[in-house]
């Protein structure tokens, strides 16, 4: 399998790096960096690693850098003016077991990958790294930078030992979610299976413990980061993610329902808190018999979400979609009288994020860093709370008023704070760290 380039970077490449919107930030240097990104799988629909791929390239290209995106599939939506180098995969959670061919086991890493499928485990990363480490090794002189979007493989130290400058983000450890799905199984298999998924943080650890430029997206993802991975938290930096403003807007002319809740989570990820909204909005039935649920995201055929669903009798009640164009998903939020993020913990909230820059309601639990990124431009309740939930939910449903304020303090909140502009001039500003102590 071979590595396959798409695009050719930014259409115009300016000299000069854009300078920062009224944030009061110090101006960007003025050298424009050639820079790799690297993310093992990197389609937006399959989490928020994928969104910062693709947002953070389209910033980065917009201050003046030429950017590549060098991944794995399902592969990332990007600016016309990002490249994309594809590093194919067996990609078997999309193939299957069984798409494996004679022409696959050529390769070592092929074989890896499909061998750790077959016990349950999940290689994706390390295999990634592998093939990472091939192509940069022939095309390291095309960029003055590599930043790694966590996948803490042990390719990531074998190019810091080749003397490729490199970024590592992480948005939280993944231990937080081991912890979580742990509390979530119902058996002694189930949690044999969620262990021997989670294996590769074994790799992580001893990566992370090793790598000397490491970024995360909240305060709160670095103190998880330092006590879960036994590191100094003084030596991570933190640059938050951005919300696309431009894209994530509101949209007065669309009209919202007087009785629709909306809510962006992986439906059976225990981490995204969905049963508590379900609960949640069960509850809210008996008084709001009109209350209609979207979910974007689609339960497991016969998982913990669609039993739930059914236990609770409304599973005709709650409407999930999936696959949504941006354009569509910011239509399903003007559209909609209330966002709730019920997550058990976020590293930072994109889906909050969108739904402020969007002029969006939202009620939020106090998850990891929710509460960074929400402030008082929302309204929050306790993890794993269901009554503070609905309660909360039904406040905001009975006041009009107050929903129309808090919109527009949520908007304003993410323009001024977490907007990508302000993010790739704080990323650059680190770049430029990075580039001057490897230069001395």
């Amino acid at each position: 399998m071979q590595a396959e380039k798409l695009g050719s970077g930014p259409i115009a490449r300016s000299t000069h790096l854009a300078g920062m919107h009224s944030t009061g930030d110090a101006p960007v240097p003025d050298r424009s960096l050639r820079i790799a990104l690297l993310g093992y799988r990197s389609q937006p629909f399959g989490g928020g690693q994928g969104i910062y791929l693709k947002y953070l390239s389209k910033a980065l290209v917009e201050a003046g850098h030429s950017v590549d995106v060098i991944s794995g599939p399902p592969y990332p939506h990007l600016d016309p003016r990002v490249g994309l180098i594809k590093l194919p995969s067996l990609d078997l959670f999309e193939n299957g077991l069984a798409s494996l061919r004679p022409r696959h086991l050529r390769s070592l890493t092929n074989v890896i990958e499909w061998t750790s499928k077959l016990t349950g485990g999940f290689a994706e990363p390390y295999t990634f790294g592998r093939r990472a480490v091939k192509y940069l090794r022939a095309n390291r002189h095309d960029y003055d930078l590599v930043h790694d979007n966590q996948s803490l493989s042990y390719g990531m130290l074998k190019l810091q030992a080749m003397g490729i400058p490199l970024v590592t983000t992480v948005h939280h450890p993944i231990t937080s979610d081991l912890r979580i799905a742990l509390d979530a199984a119902r058996s002694w298999h189930e949690r044999l299976l969620i262990r021997r998924w989670h294996s590769f943080l074994r790799m992580q650890k001893k990566v992370v413990a090793g790598l000397d430029n490491v970024v995360t997206v909240s305060e709160c993802s670095r103190r998880d980061i330092a006590a879960d991975f036994n590191i100094d938290g003084d030596a991570v930096t933190v640059v938050h993610n951005g919300i696309d403003i431009a894209e994530f807007r509101p949209l007065p002319d669309v009209a919202r329902k007087p009785r629709q809740l909306m809510a962006t989570a992986s439906a059976d990820a225990p981490l995204k808190g969905l049963r508590y909204l379900l609960r949640a909005y069960a509850q809210l039935l008996n008084n709001y018999p009109d209350l209609e649920l979207l979910v974007i995201g689609k339960p497991k055929p016969g998982g913990d979400t669609e039993r739930l669903l059914h236990r609770l009798g409304i599973a005709e009640r709650v409407r999930f979609e999936t696959g949504l164009s941006t354009e569509a998903l910011v239509a399903r939020y003007a559209e909609s009288t209330i966002a709730v993020v019920p997550s058990v913990y976020e590293g930072f909230g994109l889906p909050a994020g969108e739904a402020m820059a969007c002029g969006m309601p939202l009620v939020s639990t106090d998850g990891g860093a929710l509460p960074e990124v929400v402030g008082d431009a929302g309204v929050q309740v306790p993890a794993a709370d269901v009554d503070a939930l609905a309660s909360a939910i039904a406040g905001l449903l009975d006041e009009p008023t107050r929903r129309d304020a808090l919109g527009l303090a949520a908007r304003r909140r993410i323009e001024e704070l977490f907007c990508w502009q302000v993010a790739a001039g704080q990323m650059t500003r680190y770049y430029q760290e990075v580039l001057g102590r490897a230069d001395g």
